[in-house]
């Protein structure tokens, strides 16, 4: 089960074998989109992704948006090291 404005709600799903035989559906990964129009912004202590994201696209679900303009970092939390400069792409409809 996806929330309403996740990426993955309108992949399309098909159905593989897991190594017991079960059928399971599983989602396609969604490719990253090349985007361009982005600005930057210099992370300051205390802040949080979902807050970046309600502020820059007016829903704390699209963080995502920010992860996928920013992928030379492992972990989403890398990404709030105060100072560092972040890509914010424009907005994407889901």
């Amino acid at each position: 089960m996806f929330f309403s404005e996740s990426r993955y709600l309108k992949v399309k799903e098909y159905t593989v074998q897991d190594t017991r035989g079960r059928n399971v559906s599983v989602k396609r990964t969604r490719p990253t989109l090349n985007l361009t129009g982005s600005f930057q912004y210099t992370v300051k202590s205390g802040d949080r992704l979902d807050l970046l994201a309600q502020q820059f696209y007016r829903s704390p679900r699209k963080w995502w948006l920010i992860c996928d303009a920013n992928p030379d970092l492992m972990y989403p939390d890398d990404l709030l090291t105060p100072g560092r400069v972040l890509i914010i792409p424009p907005n994407q409809p889901v």
